[in-house]
């Protein structure tokens, strides 16, 4: 009876076990396009009761899942991730410039400007005069308008970030519930493979945001540990998760994050790949570095054209020359000029009513050619330059702005002599003071004040507050400098460039010829520099130091936004300049043709022109020619579209490779489930009749005893 109970248990237990098998592979086949679902494994184990056989059983349904196929697709889904979004928003952004195939791009627009001014030259007319206008303001309109949507588009990714943000914490509580779960039906000997395949899916969709790593708790509950790039646990069972959080504070983008059972800190170098890396990258590096690219190439046409624009005057000259605000006081400005420059009063025919020449090196004025006379120190120049100019016209300073004007219904007119013409910060005298700017700007566009080593600071008070920060958003240090009163610019960039105090430690400042200051990073660090706070001032009501010098990155990017053609020459484009002054002419002689069209011609050859360039972006400082400035950026920004188009395709396709491979082990084979279904019911059926038997050969034995 021993025997035959012992059939009986063999062949029940067979039965079970097939039952089981049959219902997991019904369950496999069910979900065969299910997505994120695994296919389900029956684990059988021999039972042996007394040292012999018992009967088979299934101790286990796990989930026929592979950890080297599952992290690699979890780095490859990383990687597209982070590359799509990138290419993602230079394509937005190259957009924003126009197809290179087309006439319509912002660097076509250029050329059409310079062709405008050739047409005016070749037929000066009021037609030609109005055309050279529209065409400026179609240029200076379309780079705004590029401006404005590279500074929206980082709005748009700061957007988008806060969003992955929340979605990466919500994954990751979602995560660590069904870790408790997961945990406590694997103890119970539940089935919890359907909560593992939630699970399953909720970190697939986080390694599209942040790059993970995933590991089995090593304690056999079933529960997963998941930890960043560097093995920084992000949800472990039996903890919170860690919650991450966006901190834009440092005036870029920072990802913050609190691990489980920690203190906030940065999360860094840690994250390497995945869709928030390349939204960070987009906003922190990419998108400004165009932004300061396309600044320091429309700010650089401005200047170009000013210089054009300043060497020439309208005819009849126009009766006032009201220069920009230089941010620096005057007098400051006249006592690093050199060489000589004149003014001359002329009537609407052109005639000189007098001449003023200034020879800044040697300190003089001669009034009509006679002899030179000291104007004295620099404070006391314009003094004496409107006693010379007397009564015919006069100077005047407002704030940090000069005027020159002429009386009786007279035009003023400023030219630079030929051999030693004026200079300062790269400029002659009426383009540094902006009296006759066919492109003015809101805010500084050119950082090059003409200061030296020597000139005395107006900074007298406030304190800069810098923060040094990674290309991905995290701080490094934060460094505040007050100047100290009285001392010269040269003295204040030691100051800056102090290992103790300053920021010697991280880069340095370096002051150029030309009076600009720039900040370059210590080799290596890949630091970026911000301004915080400044509250510096000018001699108490000018522009603070990182303002007219341009030291904050942001701050340059906005220059293209500040630039408009200047609104006098918009409503009258007879202003725009054509004829140069003759030096030579005496007065009472034409010194001033209404036929001369070299200013239209050299405005209308800028292009040509040899100008240096600051680094901006990813485009390096350079000697170049305007226009070849201008190609040069067009195939930068073509490029790097390009090449991140081509990066995120590649990406994407060894995504969904690497998934492939995964779902070819881990998903549901219809012919491999056939054939696991036949074996089922097979051993189903032998399982019955081996019970089947049991039962007729115990039936036989009880007859035999009755």
């Amino acid at each position: 009876m021993s025997s035959l109970s012992g059939i009986l248990n063999i062949a029940s237990t067979a039965l079970q076990a097939s039952q089981t098998g049959i219902s997991v592979v019904s369950n496999n086949v069910s979900n065969v396009n299910t997505p994120g679902y695994v296919r389900e494994v029956a684990n059988q184990e021999s039972l042996v009761v007394g040292g012999a056989g018992g009967g088979v059983a299934v101790t286990s349904v796990t989930r026929a899942a592979d950890s080297y196929l599952q992290q690699a697709s979890l780095s490859a889904s990383g990687d597209a991730g982070n590359y799509g979004a990138i290419s993602n928003y230079l394509d937005q952004a190259q957009t924003l410039f126009g197809d290179p195939s087309s006439s319509s791009t912002l660097f076509d627009q250029l050329d059409q400007v310079f062709s405008a001014f050739s047409a005016q030259a070749a037929a000066p007319s009021g037609v030609t005069q109005s055309q050279s206008v529209s065409a400026l303001q179609s240029f200076f309109n379309q780079a705004g308008q590029i401006s404005s949507s590279l500074q929206a588009l980082q709005t748009q990714t700061t957007t988008q970030i806060n969003s992955d943000v929340s979605t990466v914490n919500d994954l990751l509580q979602k995560i660590s519930d069904l870790n408790t779960v997961i945990s406590q039906g694997t103890v119970a000997g539940s089935n919890v493979t359907g909560y593992q395949d939630l699970q399953s899916q909720y970190t697939d969709q986080l390694s599209k945001l942040i790059d993970i790593k995933v590991s089995q708790d090593g304690s056999s509950t079933g529960a997963i540990t998941i930890r960043g790039s560097d093995g920084t646990a992000l949800t472990t069972l039996g903890r919170s998760p860690a919650v991450f959080t966006y901190d834009q504070s440092n005036g870029s983008g920072q990802l913050l994050f609190t691990p489980p059972g920690g203190q906030q800190q940065p999360y860094g170098t840690r994250l390497t790949s995945g869709e928030l890396e390349g939204l960070l990258h987009a906003q922190n590096t990419d998108l400004p570095n165009l932004s300061q690219q396309l600044a320091e190439f429309t700010a650089g046409t401005a200047t170009a054209l000013n210089q054009a624009s300043n060497a020439y005057s309208s005819t009849p000259a126009p009766s006032t020359l009201t220069g920009k605000d230089i941010g620096i006081d005057v007098p400051s400005a006249i006592a690093n000029f050199t060489g000589k420059t004149t003014i001359a009063i002329v009537n609407a025919q052109g005639v000189v009513q007098k001449t003023v020449a200034i020879d800044f090196s040697a300190k003089t004025l001669s009034v009509n050619g006679g002899a030179a006379t000291s104007f004295g120190t620099a404070s006391t120049f314009i003094s004496s330059l409107n006693t010379a100019l007397a009564p015919a016209g006069g100077a005047s300073v407002s704030g940090n702005s000069l005027s020159l004007t002429a009386a009786g219904g007279n035009g003023v007119v400023v030219a630079d002599d030929p051999t030693t013409p004026s200079q300062l910060g790269g400029k002659g005298f009426s383009q540094y003071f902006g009296l006759n700017d066919v492109v003015t700007s809101k805010g500084a566009s050119d950082y090059a004040t003409g200061l030296t080593a020597g000139s005395t600071s107006g900074f007298t008070s406030g304190t800069m507050k810098f923060r040094l920060a990674t290309a991905d958003g995290t701080d490094v240090a934060d460094v505040s400098v007050t100047p100290t009163s009285g001392q010269t610019i040269g003295q204040l960039v030691t100051q800056l460039n102090a290992t103790t105090g300053g920021l010697g430690a991280y880069g340095s400042f370096t002051l150029d010829s030309n009076g600009g200051i720039a900040f370059t990073a210590r080799s290596g660090s890949n630091l970026n520099l911000g301004v915080v706070s400044d509250t510096t001032s000018w001699n108490g009501s000018g522009p603070s130091f990182t303002q007219l010098f341009g030291i904050d990155p942001t701050t340059r990017s906005y220059r293209t936004g500040n630039l408009t053609v200047n609104p006098a020459i918009v409503q009258q484009p007879g202003l725009l300049p054509n004829a140069k002054l003759n030096l030579t002419a005496a007065a009472g002689s034409v010194a001033l043709s209404p036929g001369d069209t070299r200013g239209a011609d050299a405005l209308g050859q800028v292009g040509t022109t040899i100008r240096t360039f600051q680094a901006a972006g990813l485009a390096p400082a350079s000697t170049v020619t305007l226009s070849n400035y201008s190609a040069a950026l067009s195939a930068r920004i073509g490029a790097a579209a390009s090449n991140a188009s081509t990066t995120a395709t590649n990406a994407t396709a060894a995504a969904t490779e690497a998934q492939s491979r995964r779902s070819g082990v881990e998903g549901v084979n219809l012919d491999q489930e056939l054939v696991s279904l036949t074996t089922y019911q097979q051993a189903y059926n032998a399982s019955a009749r081996l019970l089947t038997a049991a039962k007729d050969m115990y039936d036989t034995l009880l007859a035999m005893v009755q």
